[in-house]
């Protein structure tokens, strides 16, 4: 199984730090974010990995290069300027990632083991979403656990999914939030949702950033 890493975001909120520089490479714990990603795929047994770039990418790019260094095989997938958003940068990258795939946000840090992801049946069409307790940030959250309940509690989307290729279906490349696509699949019970109650982080903002650090520390 193939995973993509999404780190082709402007990281609007994260300036000054990203003037010159993408948010998945600010670091933690002395190495770039994205890498705790692709050492935790390569954990999971995941060595096919790719990358979507658009702000700063060629520093992603020059630090991973095909990645046979961190023993893994990385490709890229390169946007044009401002990004595809999440959706449109997946299905641009489809041709790279097979009948079904592993997709984390590259600014998360968390510890959630992507080995169960794997272990997955999906059938033709589906998705499925790992959701967190809602942050600080996010009290409302974003979806439940159960389609047959919308009324009932929402959870936080940590960025964490995998999905069937043929979800993407029909949908023309471009720009393409996922967020709107997700609620629609959702409504039709072609997406499935778990609770995962361990340790992440969005790292939204410097102030986040800074805290996990300290945290760590």
């Amino acid at each position: 199984m193939k995973a993509m890493i999404l780190a082709a975001g402007r990281g609007q909120r994260m300036m000054p730090l990203t003037q010159a520089m993408p948010k998945p490479m600010l670091k933690v714990q002395n190495k770039p974010l994205i890498e705790h990603h692709v050492n935790n795929l390569k954990a999971a047994g995941i060595t096919d990995i790719v990358i979507n770039l658009a702000w700063q990418g060629d520093k992603i790019k020059a630090y991973f290069k095909d990645g046979s260094q961190f023993g893994v095989n990385i490709v890229y997938s390169q946007e044009v300027e401002g990004g595809l958003e999440t959706a449109g940068g997946i299905i641009q990258a489809l041709p790279l990632l097979g009948e079904s795939f592993i997709v984390i946000n590259g600014d998360v840090f968390t510890d959630y083991d992507v080995s169960s992801l794997m272990q997955l049946h999906l059938q033709p069409g589906e998705a499925h979403l790992v959701l967190i307790e809602n942050p600080p940030h996010n009290l409302g959250g974003d979806f439940t656990l159960s389609h047959l309940s919308p009324d009932s509690q929402k959870y936080t989307f940590s960025g964490i999914s995998r999905y069937q290729a043929d979800f993407f279906n029909g949908l023309e490349p471009g720009i393409r939030p996922l967020g709107p696509l997700l609620r629609e699949k959702l409504s039709k019970h072609l997406v499935s949702t778990e609770l995962y109650i361990g340790n992440w982080d969005d790292i939204g903002t410097p102030a986040r950033l800074t805290a996990l650090n300290e945290r760590l520390a």
